[in-house]
């Protein structure tokens, strides 16, 4: 992957209530994390767009790695629009957790904590994946899709639709029944736009085989 340039986006991504408190998910980038050092261990340069993450990064970062921290999906949004309509990557990773629903507004100040009852309306986000294609059409796009108790066959199912609408070149399916991070299992599945799939059983396996097949691919 030498001189190739790399977008990689992961970590949660908080939505705000007020000025102090965040809807967030469980999601902590350690994949995205392990994608982007081992694509510069490839050659690539990589930047790596990184959410509220409790990971500890390395204290001396890669040459070829660059690291932008954000908190909020706004953020999320208006890094990934200027970077990836820069047209200078050739692949971008889209794994970071990215909130569905966003609150309709965000207090000022503190929600007060005596309240007896607190009702929230939430909006739903822009699908940021289904524009990366619109501000780079020809950049090499992985998608992730995540699912919850459902059978092999209809996580790929959905997935394989979701990487359809979002133009991708690549889908990892995942369901949260099959990541278990006390014993490092993270049971993945890699499709092609010809419905080939691959297997991985963990993060690392994730990372080696999805870089190995975006080499062949590109």
């Amino acid at each position: 992957m030498r001189d190739k340039k790399i977008l990689i986006t992961g970590g949660p991504v908080w939505a705000p209530l007020d000025k102090i408190r965040v809807i967030s998910n469980v999601f902590t980038g350690r994949l995205a994390l392990l994608t982007a050092k081992e694509a510069v261990k490839k050659g690539a340069k990589v930047t790596l767009l990184l959410g509220p993450s409790p990971l500890s990064l390395p204290k001396k970062t890669p040459q070829n790695l660059k690291i932008i921290r954000f908190s909020f999906f706004d953020e999320l949004h208006q890094l990934m629009k200027r970077e990836i309509s820069s047209r200078q990557y050739d692949v971008v990773i889209h794994s970071a957790a990215v909130a569905d629903f966003i609150p309709k507004e965000s207090r000022a100040g503190k929600i007060i904590s005596t309240k007896n009852n607190l009702t929230i309306k939430l909006k739903p986000t822009p699908k940021i994946a289904d524009k990366i294609k619109e501000w780079d059409p020809k950049v090499f796009l992985v998608k992730f899709k995540l699912e919850v108790n459902l059978s092999q066959k209809e996580l790929i199912k959905r997935a394989y639709k979701s990487m359809r609408v979002s133009n991708a070149d690549l889908m990892v399916a995942n369901d949260f029944k099959d990541v278990d991070i006390k014993k490092g299992r993270h049971r993945a599945f890699i499709i092609d736009e010809e419905k080939n799939i691959i297997v991985c059983q963990t993060k690392k396996e994730i990372a080696k085989k999805l870089l190995n097949i975006i080499i062949k691919k590109i």
